[in-house]
């Protein structure tokens, strides 16, 4: 898929469109507790409504699982903590020095696992839009929206949306995300792409249902393997000959790797029996009969033109010209739906075939002693979800089993009950229980690089247990998670995979609090984590802050420009961070460096209309701190970098 010809395609449908744009004004309105986690409206911001028939609540967002928002134009301080790659609030991770490589992690979270095992390389997939991340519309006007941000030395970032309804009943979309970033230092570079194209569709009756999407993404990254020894001292030691990063010398200089998925869904129901509601004119009783297909390949390769690094080992390559581990997984669900305002909620049953293969095509090492090339198998699983309102409260649960002894053999259980005080405060409980297998990649592996072959038949499957509260209110966010994990899963520091015989105790307690005094503000957020049991494996710092101090004021006649601009101190307690290992992408335990430093970045937002403008500056004080801010042993966090991009909408 030619990457360019969808970005030209993207800016020259936009231009179109803003030629027959409508002007947008302004109307109050209401707040909503979740805003953190879905981006929308706080009460003292306005909302953007169209001149004429059309209003800002016409222009819906659907996530996967039919939660609704809409489409937002307003600048907060939420906006600035997304504009990124990633486009969501990346406090729990630390970015590698160039956008699009990976992230370390600063803080886990267990409460979405999926139900099966996933290809694994998991570096490489922190910007990959799994089924869960796909967007759906509804637009009474054709909409469009694209995202620009500057890249690091050469290159930038295109996010374009385009999407329209045919009619009220059939929508679709079509979505780009393209990066293209040289980076500071030698051979980091990022070229990714992320094409989504998706549709709805209801009949008149409301019978019969479909929705699908289809995905193509890829990910390609030069690995450079970190510095040197040498350039490590060197960018310690502030060497003013090596303040041109480029000069600073790599591990690997003729590595690269490629990260590639396709994915086709479709989900497709028909109402059996309904009954209609005759004072609303609803539907308060049916029973529906569904279906939902899905199949997705993944595969990665790493390739390098000489093998004679010793950062790897010795290798023993054989003539094998394609050295790609590929996984596909084909899911057929076929599901029954029955609710009624008769009955406690809505109730689903449904089974699922699912085949899965992963492997390669030939043996990549000659000393390797691998029999088996391939991990194949079916597996039959039934479920059921639930989901309930009653008052203030709202039930939802789902779970599923897989019997047998195959690689998907498992279970997985997920409740949550929230409570919500009208628009006061919301108060969530949720509990996740899962067992599955571990990666694909930790089960069979093969390198032309001897120490990097591996076959664990032997593997058990990783046991996971969350219990979350959450609170949401005007006065304070909070959230609590305690996990406990069995048969833990993780790279040691040989670089090859192991299950932990302990018990892994993990807590994570978050909280967020913001002062506001006239047109300033301060905004806090703050998490602790204790490992009581497992820290020897399982590692994240104590402590990591965040504070922001801001102002806000609209500028100009007419209130024309609508201005943020502050600085943000972020800082995390040392740690032994994991080592980043480009062979395998995979973050793997190491004993010898501690990381753990203060940041500050400085940003001045601007909103006219429908358009934000931003300019952030990356480490501001990096010419005066010492040079111990690094995102991995070897991989040194960004220097000082300006940054300018915008958000822009279009409504036809």
């Amino acid at each position: 898929m030619n990457k360019y010809f969808f970005l030209f395609f993207f800016i020259g449908l936009l231009n179109i469109s803003d030629a027959y744009s409508q002007r947008l004004i302004s109307s109050d309105g209401s707040s909503n507790l979740n805003r953190k986690e879905n981006d929308s409206l706080p009460s003292n911001e306005t909302k953007v409504i169209l001149s004429g028939k059309t209003k800002y609540t016409d222009y819906k967002i659907f996530s996967h699982n039919r939660d609704t928002t809409y489409i937002d134009t307003t600048l907060t301080l939420q906006k600035e903590y997304k504009f990124n790659y990633l486009r969501s609030d990346n406090f729990e991770l630390l970015a590698f020095h160039n956008q699009g490589q990976t992230f370390n992690n600063l803080g886990y979270s267990f409460s979405n696992l999926k139900n099966l095992p996933d290809i694994g390389f998991t570096a490489k997939q922190f910007s990959y839009f799994d089924i869960e991340d796909i967007k759906y519309y509804e637009v009474p006007t054709t909409t469009s929206e694209i995202l620009y941000r500057t890249g690091l030395q050469q290159g930038q970032v295109l996010d374009a949306l385009f999407t329209l309804n045919f009619s009220k009943r059939l929508n679709v979309s079509l979505s780009y995300k393209g990066l293209r970033s040289l980076g500071a230092y030698r051979r980091s570079l990022v070229s990714n792409g992320n094409f989504r194209g998706t549709f709805q569709y209801r009949t008149t009756d409301n019978r019969y249902e479909i929705k699908g999407h289809m995905t193509s993404q890829d990910f390609f990254h030069q690995e450079n393997g970190g510095l040197t020894t040498d350039a490590l001292q060197n960018f310690i030691e502030e060497d003013p000959n090596f303040d041109d990063r480029a000069r600073l010398d790599v591990n690997l200089n003729d590595a690269e790797s490629q990260f590639d998925s396709n994915r086709f869904y479709i989900e497709h129901s028909y109402k059996l029996l309904a009954n209609k509601d005759t004072i609303n004119d609803k539907d308060f009783s049916n029973l529906k009969i569904g279906h939902v297909f899905n199949n997705e390949t993944k595969n990665y390769r790493f390739d390098q033109a000489t093998t004679t690094t010793a950062i790897f080992g010795s290798a023993n390559a054989t003539d094998a010209s394609d050295n790609i581990a590929e996984s596909t997984i084909t899911d057929n669900e076929l599901n029954l739906e029955f609710n009624s305002k008769y009955v406690l909620g809505k109730f689903k049953a449904k089974a699922n075939l699912t085949s899965y293969s992963y492997g390669y095509d030939t043996i990549l090492n000659r000393n390797s002693d691998i029999n088996k090339l391939k991990l194949e198998g079916n597996a039959i699983s039934f479920g059921a979800d639930w989901n309930a309102k009653i008052k203030n409260f709202q039930l939802n649960a789902n779970a599923s089993v897989t019997p047998g002894a195959g690689r998907l053999a498992g279970n997985h259980l997920k409740g949550e009950a929230i409570f919500e005080k009208d628009s006061v405060f919301a108060l969530k409980g949720s509990l996740l229980i899962s067992s599955k297998s571990p990666n694909f990649n930790t089960l069979l592996h093969q390198s032309s690089y001897d120490d990097y072959n591996w076959q664990n038949d032997t593997f058990s499957n990783v046991n996971t247990r969350d219990l979350g509260f959450s609170f949401a209110s005007k006065w304070i966010n909070a959230d609590f998670n305690f996990t406990n994990i069995d048969n833990y899963t993780y790279f040691d520091e040989n670089n090859t995979p192991q299950q932990s015989d302990n018990q892994i105790i993990y807590l994570k307690v978050k909280a967020n609090r913001e002062f506001k005094l006239g047109k300033f503000a301060l905004d806090n957020t703050a998490m602790y984590q204790n490992v009581s049991s497992g820290s020897s494996i399982f590692r994240v710092p104590e402590f990591v802050t965040r504070n922001t101090f801001y102002y806000t004021d609209e500028w100009f006649k007419g209130k024309a420009m609508l201005v943020n601009m502050g600085v943000t101190f972020k800082y995390f307690t040392k740690y032994n961070a994991n080592a980043y290992n480009p062979l395998i992408a995979e973050f793997t335990l190491q004993n010898t460096d501690e990381i753990g430093f203060p940041t500050f970045d400085v940003f001045f937002n601007a909103r006219v209309r429908r358009t934000r403008l931003f300019i952030k500056v990356d480490n501001v004080t990096s010419s005066l701190s010492k040079k111990n801010y690094f995102s991995a042993p070897n991989y040194p966090y960004r220097d000082f970098t300006v940054r300018f991009g915008l958000v822009w909408n279009w409504f036809i």
